[in-house]
């Protein structure tokens, strides 16, 4: 990574950092400490899974030194409300991602992009890799919570209540497609073609069964754990976005925790990652088949003419603005690099 982009953004307070340092021993933990974990995930979705991983690993390697109190489902805080909760105090833990991050660090929006990211290699490389590392700390800086890492979520594909392929753009024209309530989310849906409406996660599977909404999109994963494939009718791969969750903890608790609790902490996000991960790129695998048993349509779209569309309306529009162009030939670079 050029020295040029490393200065500018590590500028983020060291004292929100995932950087511990330390190899823990149990005697250096510290007092016990209570962690509370919002989601919005069901809990048969892989993620909320992998946090149960990460409280396994945590409580088991500080010896009950830490507990963490998992809360799926929207129980604390709506999709929405979750980073606000985490940044302001009122939980420990949540998962986001860069799209519910772009109003308080406008320039993270890069990472919101359609087809930025070229595969899931490319993507745990950047994030789980040097970039990955300042920008989660320049979000720590600008937001007051710290994400820890990037699990893979899946790739994002467009599932209709009808029978429709989705082969260009073009054939998104008038579908009302449901999206997260973030401008980031929103533009994204444009940018693809759709007319996008904001929705609650928790609202989906309703939505889509009265058809208020044409058609959503998530991951093979989350059609699945969701049973959103219950209420809809065909499925179109068109794998705009490598998405990831990110484990982010509140920049007060992770300062008020031990090195030795920090290093714990750490070694179970990864524990949750690898889970994360290893599960959804399985899903991925066996999930097209087990939606055809089900009676939906698979299609494939033209990946090419998507790619085209969807990076000519970011890089032509006001929402690139804020993208530091050093960091997206980095990102770019990167891809080009898992390719060969």
């Amino acid at each position: 990574m050029k020295k040029k982009l490393l200065a500018a953004l590590l500028t983020a307070s060291m004292a929100c950092t995932m950087f511990a340092g330390v190899t823990a021993q149990a005697e250096d933990l510290g007092d016990p400490v209570t962690l509370t974990v919002t989601l919005t995930a069901v809990s048969t979705d892989t993620h909320a899974e992998a946090m149960m991983k990460f409280k396994e690993v945590a409580e088991e390697l500080s010896g009950g030194n830490i507990t963490v109190d998992v809360y799926t489902d929207a129980q604390l805080f709506s999709q929405e409300e979750e980073v606000t909760a985490v940044a302001g105090g009122d939980a420990d833990i949540t998962l986001t991602s860069a799209s519910w991050l772009t109003t308080g660090s406008p320039w993270i929006s890069m990472f919101t992009a359609g087809y930025l990211f070229n595969s899931y290699d490319h993507m745990t490389t950047t994030l789980n890799g040097e970039i990955g590392k300042t920008v989660f700390d320049k979000v720590a800086e600008e937001q007051g919570l710290l994400p820890l890492g990037a699990w893979y979520l899946g790739s994002r594909e467009i599932s209709l209540g009808q029978d429709k392929a989705i082969t260009t753009p073009e054939d998104l024209n008038g579908i009302n497609l449901r999206m997260p309530n973030t401008d980031a989310w929103l533009f994204l849906g444009e940018a693809m073609g759709a007319n996008p409406t904001p929705l609650s996660f928790s609202e989906l599977y309703l939505a889509l069964q009265t058809g208020t909404v044409d058609g959503q999109d998530n991951p093979l994963g989350t059609v699945e754990s969701a049973k959103f494939y219950e209420v809809q009718k065909s499925i179109t791969l068109t794998h705009h976005l490598v998405d990831s969750v990110w484990p982010a903890v509140n920049c007060d608790t992770w300062a008020s925790l031990t090195d030795a609790q920090k290093d714990i902490i750490l070694q179970a996000v990864e524990a949750g990652r690898d889970y994360c991960d290893s599960t959804n790129i399985q899903k991925e695998a066996d999930l097209v088949s087990f939606f055809e048993e089900q009676g939906l349509a698979i299609y494939e779209a033209d990946i090419a003419a998507f790619q085209e569309h969807v990076m000519d309306y970011y890089l032509n529009n006001d929402i690139s603005a804020d993208w530091d162009m050093a960091v997206y030939d980095e990102v770019a670079a990167l891809g080009a690099e898992v390719l060969k």
